[in-house]
């Protein structure tokens, strides 16, 4: 696997995501190699992440803002929230009815990923080029990224509605947020400038 076999999969996941995520579970790769490949995506990601705010704020010209956060911190949430996606994929996968492997998750939640930093590239080589063109870039990779998760859950788990699993995926992320939300109350811990 290179980026000359990566990068054409990558084009080819946004026209027909089945097969390529049919191709992704046949490789029947080791959890050992699945979690390397997700700590990796989200070190690029993370790094691609830092050149996109050096270049923003050396083309505006003023500092990092008041509630810029750490690289290693900002790595950790983000692998840590990638993390409960594959856990999600699975249980919730399997509390509906779907016969999905565990690996099968983590596999297509890494090429999910992927194809996330992928755009992160087009975005920062979009901020040099046309500033405005990076936000359509994030509005569609968000668009992307739904469309792209609700196809592989249904997938991977033999799900025919993906109008359902869109469903489930919105409802479990409220869920999420609001068990967090709460869980935070409970322990005293509150968003700055919120009363």
């Amino acid at each position: 696997m290179n980026l000359s076999v990566l990068l054409p999969m990558a084009v080819e996941t946004v026209r027909d995501p089945r097969t390529v995520a049919d191709r992704l579970m046949g490789l029947n790769l080791s959890r050992e190699i699945l979690w390397q490949a997700l700590a990796l995506v989200v070190v690029v990601s993370i790094l691609l992440a830092e050149v996109g705010n050096i270049l923003l704020t050396s083309m505006s010209g003023m500092s990092a803002p008041a509630f810029f956060v750490s690289p290693l911190r900002m790595g950790l949430i983000q692998l840590s929230l990638l993390v409960l996606v594959v856990f999600a994929v699975f249980w919730f996968g399997r509390a509906c009815g779907g016969t999905g492997r565990f690996q099968d998750g983590l596999v297509l939640v890494v090429w999910l990923q992927f194809m996330m930093v992928c755009l992160q590239v087009l975005q920062t080589l979009a901020i040099l080029v046309f500033p405005a063109l990076a936000w359509i870039i994030g509005i569609f990779g968000l668009v992307l990224f739904l469309w792209l998760l609700t196809n592989f859950i249904a997938i991977a788990h033999g799900f025919k509605s993906h109008a359902k699993v869109f469903l489930m995926i919105v409802a479990s992320s409220f869920g999420f947020a609001f068990g967090l939300s709460l869980i935070l109350a409970l322990i005293g811990v509150s968003v700055p400038g919120v009363e």
